[in-house]
């Protein structure tokens, strides 16, 4: 009936069946067809009361609900639940229902009253409304399968892939996950002092044949893993150069320098390329993704500007376009991005680390959570969590979809730089030892000697297995898992 509301009880999704089974066998009466009430029956998909609850509560637990579960939200706590959007979700009550729906204490009438007492008792509760904008999507991973790379007329492309066999994103997470497990068994392979300040940033080649390396000297090297020897020396201007990264294709490198420029080289042509006089101080770190590239600088700013094609080698680059300025109320030390390049997390010379969402250039959450400089920032891979580390010591997680702060860990020196994977984490203190931090145990689990300064840099290959640091000692270390 209209007015019949049935919502499932949480045993639905616990491991308790014995709501389900008439295990004492009482007399339940019979069915107007004439069967006994015994054991509550179950769908045709369910073999038994044990698998209901599991595949409820896989259902539960899917993907498919955590993408959807804002759209519920809306409905039951949110803007649909009242109004004009209510009444277009097809989500209206009795008028009864509601909070602030009847005044009682104005009804003089007692009979008046118990009788409405008696219809709001019978007809339930509409919950209290905490949510009058759209709630969130929850972020979730997206996890490419083998089918999705099948082409439309590949007659695997409808099939899914068979229990038995493993995607190549499925392998490369299984061995990111062993290596991981192994990180304490890290492993200096050799060491290069190629430059004459500290190193700044580190990029490689996606064939790991061609380190790159940005340094306070004011040059961008290009050292040779094969042959061991210093390639190339670059210099843009007699300024510090603060980090480098390689687009896409592996033909240029575009390094941030304190002289406010960001700066394109081309390795085909071995020269400079292009130079964006993007900001009025120095930048100090950038990021690129899908042809944007993220600026980051003393000057209070991130730009997003629009990115440039790789194949465009020897002309002079096309106009930079600025796309967003996400304003800050001090110098920008560090900016990160999520996998999906939706999020970015900047941190301030004042010690607050700020969420903001790329698609509206909005901040999401601003949390003061350092008592100095942030040093480094990253979103876990799943984009639930940011971590950060300052010049206080401190490495603090948060939560992205909150902004609260989940749990925070103390050194007894800064840590400059890190990598992690959502669990653990793999730090480069002042010292210049290597920190292997157990984030859910809450303690150091390994500490590895490095640099003969402060670890000022750190890069990890896609695979999980290859690490390379910089140093305030000038010196790029290599290093493996032992394995």
């Amino acid at each position: 009936g209209a007015t019949d509301f049935k919502e499932l009880i949480p045993e639905f999704y616990g491991d308790d069946v014995s709501f389900l089974v008439n295990s004492l066998k009482l007399d339940l009466g019979k069915r107007q067809g004439g069967q006994m009430v015994d054991d509550v029956e179950l769908p045709p998909w369910a073999q038994s009361p044990e698998d209901f609850l599991q595949k409820s509560k896989d259902a539960l637990e899917s993907n498919y609900v955590s993408e959807h579960l804002h759209e519920w939200i809306d409905l039951i706590f949110g803007y649909k639940q009242k109004g004009s959007d209510a009444v277009e979700a097809h989500n209206v009550f009795h008028p009864l229902t509601y909070e602030g729906g009847v005044d009682l204490n104005s009804i003089e009438d007692p009979d008046e009253k118990v009788a409405m007492l008696t219809q709001i008792l019978e007809f339930g509760q509409t919950p209290k409304q905490l949510f009058v904008t759209p709630h969130p999507r929850r972020i979730t991973p997206k996890l490419k399968t083998v089918t999705q790379t099948c082409g439309p007329d590949d007659p695997m492309a409808d099939s899914p892939v068979s229990p038995g066999e493993e995607s190549f994103e499925d392998l490369t997470e299984e061995s990111k996950s062993l290596a991981w497990n192994n990180i304490t068994k890290l492993q200096l392979q050799e060491q290069y002092k190629i430059h004459k300040e500290a190193v700044t940033g580190i990029a490689v080649s996606c064939n790991g044949s061609s380190v790159f390396t940005t340094s306070q000297d004011s040059t961008l090297k290009m050292f040779s893993k094969e042959s061991k020897m210093l390639q190339r020396s670059i210099s843009f201007s007699n300024m510090a150069l603060s980090s480098c990264l390689l687009l896409p294709g592996d033909a240029t490198v575009i390094s941030s320098s304190w002289d406010n420029n960001v700066y394109f080289y081309s390795i085909a042509f071995a020269r400079r390329q292009d130079t964006l006089m993007g900001h009025d101080d120095a930048v100090s770190k950038i990021c690129w993704h899908d042809n944007r590239l993220y600026s980051a600088s003393w000057d209070s700013t991130v730009k997003v500007w629009s990115g440039v094609p790789a194949e465009m080698t020897c002309t002079r680059r096309q106009q930079f376009d600025m796309l967003a300025e996400l304003e800050h109320d001090v110098s920008v030390d560090t900016i990160s991005l999520n996998a999906a390049s939706t999020l970015l997390v900047s941190g301030t010379k004042e010690g607050t680390v700020n969420i903001w969402d790329l698609t509206t250039a909005t901040i999401l959450h601003q949390i003061p959570c350092h008592s100095g400089t942030v040093c480094d920032t990253a979103f876990s891979p799943d984009s639930r969590h940011v971590l950060s580390t300052g010049k206080d010591g401190c490495l603090n997680v948060i939560d992205v979809q909150t902004g609260m702060l989940i749990s925070s860990l103390t050194s007894d020196e800064t840590q400059r730089c890190f990598i992690w994977d959502g669990n653990s984490v793999l730090s480069g203190s002042q010292s210049g030892e290597l920190l292997v931090w157990d984030l859910l145990g809450g303690k150091i689990s390994e500490r590895i000697q490095g640099h003969a300064g402060a670890v000022t840099c750190i890069w990890m290959n896609e695979q999980c297995s290859s690490i390379i640091t910089g140093g305030e000692d000038r010196q790029i270390m290599f290093w493996k898992l032992q394995y």
